[in-house]
């Protein structure tokens, strides 16, 4: 047992946290019982304010429910709410040319459509895990099917059927992001374990992936892994766009190397997993106030985005998966620090004991900047996914 840290009374506090206060504000608040799917756009009390559906929140909630049900036994009620994302993603999400939508009224009309892949990367886990789940060999013909298409379009991005001009025009600056293989890696993951007939398909894959991330965007020189890099990789130091780094999102890419690294008995991944933890909260933790910041310069210039001082809970939910993650890895003191000074600051700043779920926006003092408890980029997933695995390494260091 790490030294002053009572593994038993933090899975206590995890799990009554997950199922206790933040499942059944869910649970309550969010299904769509006249068009199915969920709402996530949420009040402090669960009251909607928007019906505007989130494409990716229907895949992560997909994925939650699912999950959950593997992991601690199926419930009607999460097996019922995943079935009904389900359902509506497929009656509604997918455009003619095989890609989804990023968003869409409640009723399920299209409303937009964006470049990027993570709609279709979260049905991928959400359907992979409702097959597991459900024994629904169709879902599981879902996910592989979208799965090609993804794994195509990283690949060669010219192959993309959805033809829109790029953002920025590339003859001006071409640049490759690190969320594309980082978010594969993932879905690889959960593929392997939800679908073991093509286990060693995606175990390729993943190796890949981190393969790319380390090879790619991690930058040892620089104490920093890169949100975008030019094509070979090298750093572009000459504007803020490619100086910036989003740590949380680092340290997210973080723990899905350390599971690649141990699935893989990779040494050498798992140091240079444990290097990008620790790289990223050193550049991303404020000594003044507390809490990791939402975006920095790696050469500590100005920053454009104006959230960038902003303290997000989702960062704050990886680094907590993260530093528990390689302090099991490890067994290092240090990390088992950071999870209870990450714990401590979570359960402070984010948690609203009088409605249940965590606030997600906060100034860079730690007060609350948004009340909401969810929008088309926050819903069931961040939070219950670290309330959920950080209770399970918890109870089994407990157990140890």
């Amino acid at each position: 047992m790490a030294m002053g840290l009572d593994f038993s009374r933090y899975a206590e506090l995890y799990r009554g946290e997950l199922f206790d206060r933040v499942l059944p504000f869910w649970l309550e608040h969010a299904p769509d019982r006249e068009h199915g799917g969920v709402f996530t756009c949420l009040d402090r009390n669960g009251e909607v304010y928007s019906p505007d559906k989130s494409v990716w929140m229907q895949g992560r909630c997909l994925w939650m429910f699912s999950h959950l049900s593997n992991g601690y036994g199926a419930r009607p009620e999460w097996l019922s709410l995943a079935e009904s994302c389900k359902g509506f993603l497929d009656r509604h999400c997918f455009d003619g040319d095989g890609r989804m939508f990023f968003s869409v009224l409640g009723d399920g009309r299209p409303l937009r459509k964006r470049r990027y892949f993570f709609s279709e990367a979260f049905y991928i886990i959400g359907a992979a895990e409702y097959a597991l789940a459900t024994g629904d060999s169709g879902a599981l013909e879902d996910a592989r099917r979208v799965y090609a298409l993804v794994r195509a379009i990283h690949r060669d991005p010219a192959s993309d059927p959805f033809r829109v001009p790029p953002k920025t025009y590339p003859e001006a600056r071409a640049t490759k992001p690190f969320a594309n293989a980082m978010i594969l890696l993932n879905v690889a993951d959960v593929l392997r374990r939800c679908d073991p007939e093509r286990a060693e398909e995606y175990a390729a894959d993943a190796r890949a992936y981190a393969e790319e991330i380390v090879r790619d965007f991690y930058k040892p020189e620089l104490g920093a892994l890169l949100e975008h890099v030019a094509p070979d990789g090298s750093f572009l130091a000459d504007n803020a766009d490619t100086r910036v780094v989003n740590p949380g999102h680092a340290i997210e890419g973080s723990w899905f190397l350390m599971n690649e690294a141990r699935y893989r008995k990779d040494g050498a991944l798992m140091r240079a997993a444990l290097d990008i933890l620790d790289d990223s909260l050193e550049l991303g933790w404020d000594g003044e106030y507390g809490g990791l910041h939402y975006f920095v310069d790696v050469l500590k210039k100005p920053v454009i985005p104006l959230e960038a001082d902003m303290k997000l809970w989702w960062p704050h939910c990886e680094a907590l998966i993260a530093t528990l993650t390689a302090y099991r890895e490890t067994r290092e003191q240090r990390y088992a620090d950071w999870f209870e000074t990450l714990t401590d600051y979570c359960f402070s700043r984010f948690y609203d004991r009088a409605f249940g779920e965590w606030y997600g926006y906060l100034h860079r003092d730690g007060s609350v900047s948004h009340a909401y408890k969810g929008s088309l980029y926050k819903g069931p997933f961040h939070t219950p996914r670290a309330l959920m695995l950080c209770h399970r390494m918890l109870k089994d260091l407990a157990e140890e």
